[in-house]
C-alpha cells in the first residue's frame, strides 16, 4: 500500500495524517500552530510528520498552507494569518524530515480532494470555496489544478465587492471575505445585537450578555434553533457568498462549486440562501447552465487528503514534480 503524508497548516493548527491511495486518512493527530514563529512552526510540522513516519512508511510529504505560495511550489510568498514572509518552506522541511515535499495552498489542496475524492468527483471544472474566518478558493479547470502564472491564482477572497467597504487584512477595503466568512457572519450577529439587544435575545444568551461574545458557532446554534435574527445573519451572509460566485461563474463558468470551511457546517442555513443569490446574480441566468452548489464531502480533512495525494503525484512524476493533472 502507498502511503503518503498531508498536512494542513493554518493559522491556529496544524494538522498532519497517513493518506493511502484512495483517499482514506490511516492515523491523523493535530498540534497548536506557532504562528509567529516561522522556525517554530516548521519544527511543529517537523515533528508531527517524523511522529506519523515513527508508525507508517510514506514515501513523500504535502503541505497545504494558508498563503500565498510561488509557482515552483517550494515558498511561502506571504501568509495573512502567520509571519511566514518569503519563506523557503520545502526546503527548510526537507532538512528536517528527509522526505521530499511538497507545497501548495491550503485551498488547492482541498479542491483537489474534493475533485478526487469527495463532492466534485466526476467534474473536470470546479471552485473550491473555503468558507472560514476568511475565503480561500482552489480552482480546478480541465481536470487540472490552475494557478496563474505566479502560482497565486485563486484568491477572490480579496477581489473587491464594495468600495471603500471594511478594511481587510490584505490591505484593502471591501474585499469578499469581509461580508461572506466567518468573520462576516459573526460581525453581522455582534453589529445586530448592539443594534437591538430586544430582538437579538437568543444570541446574547448563549454569548453571556455580551454583543462582543458572539461566537460563530453561537450563531449556528441559535438559527438551528429557528431563532429569526440568526437566520438573518446567515441569509445576509450566505446572500453575499451566493452574489461572489455568480461573479466567478461568469469568469470561469464552472460545472460545479464546492463549499467547505469551517462557517459550511451550518449546511442549508448557508448553502440556501447562496443558492438564491446565486440564481438571481448569475448573468445571463435564463440562457445558460447554472452550476451546482454543493456542501463539501471531506470536511476539516480535505487538506490533508488533498497536500498527501498532491504529493504522491510529485513523487510519481518522471521530473520529480506534479503529474500533469495537479499542474497549472
Amino acid at each position: 500500500m502507498s502511503l503518503t503524508i498531508g498536512v494542513d497548516v493554518g493559522g491556529t493548527k496544524v494538522a498532519a495524517g497517513v493518506v493511502d491511495e484512495q483517499g482514506t486518512i490511516v492515523e491523523k493527530l493535530r498540534r497548536a500552530t506557532p504562528s509567529a514563529s516561522p522556525a517554530r512552526t516548521e519544527q511543529v510540522i517537523a515533528g508531527a510528520v517524523t511522529e506519523l513516519l515513527s508508525r507508517h512508511r510514506a514515501q513523500a510529504v504535502g503541505l497545504g498552507a494558508a498563503g500565498f505560495i510561488d509557482e515552483e511550489r517550494a515558498s511561502v510568498r506571504f501568509a495573512p494569518n502567520l509571519a511566514w514572509r518569503e519563506e523557503p518552506l520545502r526546503l527548510r522541511v526537507e532538512g528536517l524530515i528527509g522526505l521530499p515535499v511538497v507545497v501548495d495552498n491550503d485551498a488547492n489542496a482541498s479542491a483537489w480532494a474534493e475533485v478526487r475524492f469527495g463532492a466534485a468527483r466526476g467534474h473536470a471544472h470546479m471552485v473550491f470555496v473555503g468558507v472560514g474566518t476568511g475565503i480561500g478558493a482552489g480552482i480546478v479547470l480541465d481536470g487540472r489544478l490552475y494557478r496563474g502564472r505566479w502560482g497565486m491564482a485563486g484568491e477572490p477572497g480579496h477581489y473587491r465587492v464594495v468600495p471603500d467597504g471594511r478594511l481587510c487584512g490584505c490591505g484593502n477595503r471591501g474585499c469578499w471575505e469581509q461580508y461572506a466568512s466567518g468573520n462576516a457572519l459573526v460581525a453581522e450577529a455582534r453589529e445586530f445585537a448592539q443594534r437591538s439587544p430586544g430582538a437579538a435575545v437568543r444570541l446574547l444568551q448563549l454569548a453571556g450578555g455580551s454583543p462582543d461574545g458572539i461566537t460563530g458557532s453561537q450563531v449556528t446554534r441559535a438559527a438551528r434553533e429557528g431563532d429569526p435574527v440568526a437566520a438573518r445573519c446567515f441569509a445576509t451572509v450566505g446572500g453575499w457568498l451566493g452574489q461572489g460566485l455568480a461573479d466567478l461563474a461568469a469568469i470561469l463558468d464552472p460545472g460545479c462549486f464546492v463549499i467547505g470551511g469551517g462557517v459550511s457546517d451550518a449546511g442549508e442555513l448557508l448553502l440556501g440562501p447562496a443558492r438564491a443569490a446565486f440564481e438571481k446574480a448569475l448573468p445571463g441566468g435564463a440562457h445558460r447552465h447554472h452550476a451546482q452548489i454543493k456542501l463539501a464531502e471531506l470536511g476539516a480533512d480535505a487538506g490533508i487528503v488533498g497536500a498527501a495525494d498532491l504529493a504522491r503525484g510529485a513523487v510519481r512524476a518522471p521530473d520529480g514534480r506534479a503529474r500533469r493533472a495537479g499542474r497549472d
